[in-house]
């Protein structure tokens, strides 16, 4: 098997559009050769050391870039996007302990998805996934998400429902409220419009509460802009960064934080450390792509900033189909749900249909259930784009 741009050539000589990017980590596309080069010459001086004795140039230099793109002073080195989420909760929970204050309830949303590990899986959504390990997870409280769509008449009322459910909450003592900026991803591609945010953070700011947004899947141009935190105006206090972080070619997760979170982990009591680490924290290679991927996200910014309008003439016409229903748009991101029989959610099985028609007319995608989406490398071509709503058209027909 092999890759090239937004193509996956299989072994028997057949290709694939990679319209979901390799499970949305595959930026700026296939086997790119500037991030391999990259890599490859970075492997050549230095593949791997221990970052609790030593820095290096390319941890220097990401570390730098990153807190001066993000407005967050402080980061921390992990290995995946569950793990960077994990790492954020975890700075948040010892902030309030080493601070004194005792602030244990954390807040999430309704069909949030925010990792596999047990931190993570206990902020997620509880379903199927996390089932047998229900008994395991700490309690997290919910507040319902007001998914938008478009031509949604009763966004204002959701929006209204939903923070009043959080302002009720945040009457407890919280640690932190977690969220997707602008889209939860695994939850089925459910967008929120940013003055809810807003508003969101606002009341999390009246409460002393820590704001923490998981930008695992929304980092790195997904939503039109650098960050979707960004995009709407945000200023978390913790920051969770993965997936297109090194343009898809090595695992790597980051945690950013602000300045007067670090301060409180300093000082010559060793109960004040954040006691946290990986292996392979900061790891050159990774490092090295990272920064190779911010290279070309900041020398073409044009290829994120304006992708929503490559996707906005298919998608306006794919809506207008009796089976389409809340089609919605996000930078890279586009996705509708399908109006047929059968449960809602994940499990749909139009996700194994969909999927295996798609495959047999050279189309990788992965429904959500019965959401379909494409989220495609910044590097399509208006061919290979113009064909996957083609074929995506042609199966909605078929079903």
């Amino acid at each position: 098997m092999a890759g090239k741009g937004a193509l996956l050539y299989l072994d028997d000589g057949q290709y694939l559009i990679d319209a979901i990017s390799s499970w949305w980590v595959t930026l700026h596309g296939h086997s790119n050769a500037y991030i391999a080069r990259a890599i490859a010459e970075q492997a050549s001086k230095l593949e791997q050391v221990i970052f609790a004795d030593f820095v290096h140039p390319q941890a220097e230099s990401l570390a730098k870039r990153l807190n001066k793109l993000s407005h967050l002073e402080r980061l921390f080195f992990s290995d995946n996007g569950s793990t960077a989420v994990e790492v954020a909760i975890k700075i948040a929970c010892q902030f309030w302990h080493n601070k004194g204050e005792s602030r244990k309830q954390i807040i999430a949303f309704d069909g949030a998805y925010h990792g596999d590990t047990f931190g993570a899986m206990a902020v997620g959504e509880r379903n199927i996934f996390s089932k047998p390990f229900e008994n395991m997870l700490f309690p997290v409280t919910r507040v319902p998400w007001p998914e938008n769509w478009w031509g949604n008449e009763d966004i204002e009322n959701s929006e209204k429902e939903a923070l009043t459910s959080l302002h009720n909450h945040l009457e407890t003592p919280t640690a932190a409220v977690i969220i997707e900026p602008l889209l939860q991803g695994a939850g089925g591609m459910r967008m929120v419009r940013k003055e809810f945010l807003k508003s969101v953070e606002t009341l999390t700011r009246e409460s002393g509460a820590l704001l923490i947004a998981d930008e695992v899947l929304t980092g790195f141009g997904r939503t039109g802009d650098l960050f979707a935190s960004k995009k709407a105006d945000l200023s978390p206090d913790l920051m969770s960064l993965s997936k297109g972080l090194t343009g898809g070619f090595l695992p790597m997760g980051i945690t950013l934080a602000k300045e007067e979170i670090f301060k409180e982990f300093l000082g010559e009591d060793p109960k004040q450390t954040f006691w946290h680490g990986h292996s392979f924290t900061a790891n050159p290679l990774g490092c090295a792509a990272a920064n190779a991927s911010l290279d070309l996200l900041e020398s073409s910014p044009e290829l994120y900033e304006n992708f929503e309008s490559r996707h906005l003439p298919y998608l306006e016409e794919i809506a207008k189909k009796s089976k389409v229903i809340k089609p919605r748009l996000l930078g890279s991101i586009a996705a509708f749900d399908l109006n047929i029989d059968g449960e809602k959610g994940y499990l749909n099985n139009a996700r194994l249909v969909v999927k295996e028609k798609a495959l047999k007319k050279g189309i990788f995608i992965r429904p959500l259930g019965n959401v379909i989406y494409l989220m495609p490398p910044l590097c399509i071509e208006d061919s290979q784009l113009a064909k996957c709503y083609r074929v995506v058209s042609e199966i909605i027909d078929s079903l």
